[in-house]
């Protein structure tokens, strides 16, 4: 194994320095693209060849799942080729229909691969069961068994291979063509057993074999449509990420809390986002813009496009700042997941309101109505002039704290 994993590290790394310059780069996307291509052009290459020598070692042995596994690399060939097209037409530059580029096609190259994946096992469930409806007696021979060997190999350094560039690069299109080859090894594989076992005992598992196969490839096919629908959906930021933004955000002097965090996802390397940052309500406009200027200008030198809404936030002193302060306290008892911003009051001939916005975790067991009634109750004792007004907001991210909540 470990002869093999040196011999698969020297080659992977051979290819790698011959045609990727400044390979090292990740971040620059015609480097991404560069690996995505590499991949695309190994996978057409080696599957083809392992195609026509599967399909003639089928038609020599009768055997269904041999034939099948051939039109499984002829399959692959067309995702690599999918996966080609999809990283060249993501390194097109923004223009005036997209603004904000093409990447997304890397996500959409995996989608397809994903689906391909489907379809061959459902195509091999099909022929496994028609197998073992009607079973038929498989022709040994030397030349299909070494065909079939050959191609676990090839298939498990093609395995190898996908596995590295996409760690790498951190592609859903190489994740999908990854678990297409991890597939393939274990197909192949099951085939190779089903043929030798068929001849020396005498157990016709032909059928039996390719069904199984097909069923794996399903589940692993539908996990993977999955992920790569994930990120076109508008996949919510993980918690993490969301986590370095606040931290970052709340490290600027004059910051007191942050909210309403979005990202968006456009491909790779094309993440645009949204946040509101709260400052005192008594800073200078000058000196406030000149934080929110540094704050997008830094996330921007990190490849975020990050544009920064202020709030502001009145002294602990003042009424606001005092409710503001018990709200806190009310909705720490209630789920201490719930976050309140935007609050200001607007002062009326017999009463005050108080007006703000709250962020609820989406798995929170109580609904707006029992949580809007219990603040207002809890309001009215505190300060029995004011009337709550209440707006509450979906959570796109994980919510983060303001550094008074923490």
């Amino acid at each position: 194994m470990e002869i093999i994993n040196f011999k698969e590290r020297a080659m992977t790394n051979f290819l790698v320095r011959t045609f990727i310059k400044d390979s090292e780069n990740i971040g620059n996307p015609s480097v991404r693209t560069a690996y995505g291509k590499l991949s695309g052009k190994v996978g057409i290459i080696c599957n083809l060849i392992l195609c026509a020598g599967k399909f003639i070692a089928g038609i020599l042995s009768g055997s269904v799942s041999i034939t099948a596994d051939a039109a499984n690399n002829l399959s692959d060939a067309s995702s690599s080729a999918i996966s080609l097209i999809g990283f060249k037409l993501s390194e097109k530059s923004a223009d005036r229909e997209h603004p904000y580029g093409h990447g997304r096609y890397e996500y959409l190259a995996g989608f397809v691969v994903a689906a391909l994946i489907v379809a061959i096992g459902f195509g091999l469930l099909r022929d496994g069961i028609e197998r073992i409806i009607s079973p038929a007696e498989v022709e040994f021979g030397i030349l299909p068994a070494a065909v079939l060997g050959a191609s676990i190999l090839v298939k498990f350094w093609m395995m190898l291979f996908n596995r590295k560039l996409e760690r790498k690069i951190h592609s859903e299109a190489l994740k999908a063509t990854f678990a297409d080859s991890r597939n393939d090894v274990i197909t192949t594989s099951a085939v190779l057993a089903a043929f030798l076992i068929s001849h020396y005992f005498g157990i016709k598992l032909d059928g039996i074999m390719a069904a199984a196969v097909a069923v794996f490839i399903l589940y692993s096919g539908i996990g993977l449509i999955k992920e790569a629908m994930d990120p076109l959906l508008g996949k919510a930021p993980d918690e993490e990420q969301a986590e370095r933004i606040r931290e970052k955000i709340l490290s600027y002097k004059g910051v007191l809390g942050t909210h309403d965090l979005m990202i968006h996802d456009y491909g790779p390397g094309r993440q645009f986002a949204s946040v509101h940052v709260e400052v005192p309500a008594d800073m200078p406009l000058v000196k406030c813009h000149e934080i929110i200027d540094k704050i997008e200008r830094d996330f921007l030198q990190e490849g975020l496009n990050m544009l920064v809404h202020p709030d502001p936030i009145a002294s602990s002193g003042s009424l606001e700042g005092k409710i503001n302060a018990e709200l806190c306290d009310i909705t720490k008892k209630i789920d201490e997941r719930i976050t309140i911003h935007d609050l200001r009051t607007v002062h009326c001939s017999d009463e005050t309101k108080v007006i703000f916005d709250c962020v609820l975790p989406r798995d929170s067991g109580l609904s707006e109505q029992e949580i809007r009634e219990e603040i207002s109750r809890f309001i009215a004792v505190k300060f029995p002039d004011c009337r709550c007004i209440i707006s509450f907001d979906s959570g796109f991210a994980s919510i983060p704290k303001s550094k008074e909540q923490q």
